[in-house]
This record gives C-alpha cells, sequence and structure tokens, in this order.
C-alpha cells in the first residue's frame, strides 16, 4: 500500500469522510455515476460537492493515479481510503468503487449477449462514447486552472500537455513510452524549477 501521507498532507479543518461505511457509499454512488468513464464524476464529487481535496490535490493524487498499475479511480479510491482511515479505508473505498459495477456488468453483459448485433445498439452505443468524451474534455478544462501555481510555469504546462496530445492522439505512440519519455522530462524540469526557488528567494 502506498503512503500516500507524503502525497497530500491530511486535512484537519475541512469537511472529510465520516467512517469507512460513508466511504464504501460515497465511492459506490461515485462508481453508479460513472457511465463512459468516472472523472467527470469524482472531481465534481470530492471537489466541488463533499470537498474532501482541492481542486491542486485532485490534480496531483489524480497524476499519481494515472501513472500507477491499474485502473485511474481505483487507485485514487485506494489513496483516499488510505489517507483517512489506512488499509481497512483503501479496502472500503475499493469495495464501494467496484461491488455495484461489477453486479450491473454482469446483468448487462447477460442481456447483451442478444442484442448486440442491432443496429440500433450499436448507435446507441456510439452516441454514449460521444458524451463520454464530451465530459472528460469539460472536466479537463475546469482543471486548468491549477496550473497556475505549478513549479513548471503555464507555458511549460501546455507545451507537455500539447505534446502528449501529439504523441497520443496523433501518432498513436504507446502510453507507457510517453508516460516514460514525457513524463520524465516532466519531472525532470519541475525538480530544476523546484531547486531553483531558494535561491530566487534569497535575492534582494
Amino acid at each position: 500500500m502506498i503512503n500516500t501521507a507524503s502525497l497530500t498532507s491530511k486535512p484537519t479543518s475541512r469537511p472529510r469522510p465520516g467512517s469507512k461505511t460513508d466511504l464504501f457509499y460515497s465511492f459506490s454512488l461515485l462508481a453508479l455515476q460513472g457511465f463512459g468513464g468516472v472523472l467527470a464524476v469524482v472531481q465534481r464529487e470530492l471537489v466541488e460537492k463533499k470537498q474532501w481535496l482541492t481542486l491542486d490535490e485532485f490534480v496531483e493524487d489524480w497524476a499519481v493515479a494515472q501513472i500507477l498499475p491499474g485502473p485511474n479511480v481505483v487507485n485514487l479510491s485506494l489513496m483516499i481510503g488510505d489517507r483517512y482511515f489506512g488499509m481497512r479505508g483503501a479496502l472500503a473505498a475499493l469495495a464501494g468503487m467496484l461491488t455495484f459495477p461489477l453486479l450491473i456488468v454482469i446483468a448487462l453483459a447477460a442481456l447483451f449477449a442478444g442484442i448486440a448485433d442491432m443496429p440500433q445498439v450499436q448507435g446507441a452505443l456510439r452516441g454514449m462514447g460521444a458524451v463520454a468524451a464530451g465530459l472528460i474534455t469539460a472536466t479537463g478544462l475546469k482543471l486548468i486552472a491549477a496550473l497556475k501555481g505549478n513549479p513548471m510555469g503555464t507555458l511549460v504546462c501546455w507545451a507537455f500537455a500539447a505534446l502528449t496530445f501529439a504523441a497520443i492522439g496523433l501518432l498513436r505512440l504507446p502510453l507507457a513510452w510517453v508516460l516514460l519519455v514525457v513524463g520524465g522530462a516532466a519531472c525532470a524540469w519541475t525538480f530544476r524549477q523546484l531547486g531553483q526557488i531558494p535561491a530566487r528567494s534569497t535575492q534582494p
């Protein structure tokens, strides 16, 4: 289990999960709303409604969740559960994220097997894909505000974002290599910028 305390300090003066049961039901609700992708729902629920995370904390935690193996939102649920209630909290959040979607997927798979070849069903699925893409785009626009305080600088952030989009969306490069090369370059630049902050602050 990853010690997420070093990633984001535990909040003490703002809303937090009341119990492991609260974690379970909260992530169950997130999972049941996440048709086509949970990112938009997670950002709205955890940052805007429940306020368990600030926007900056969400961006940082989501970045870590993306580079870890496994589904992003599952990684995020483990991190948040562990942060508040340790191992049991992580398991409660994970159970909430997986239990009800698993039951629904099994039921839908049995139903879908008989109607998968119908043109109406295929058209409906393509329409859902467009909506999911719109939700992810809208959430990405909301997260832009967190770039203002990024130590890399706004222009450099945009440059890395454009480079990542070109590598994956246009050139179809493998995600692992993009994370290794582009992500590694971004980390190296950030460490360089962080190293210059003390020096700048000591200048008259």
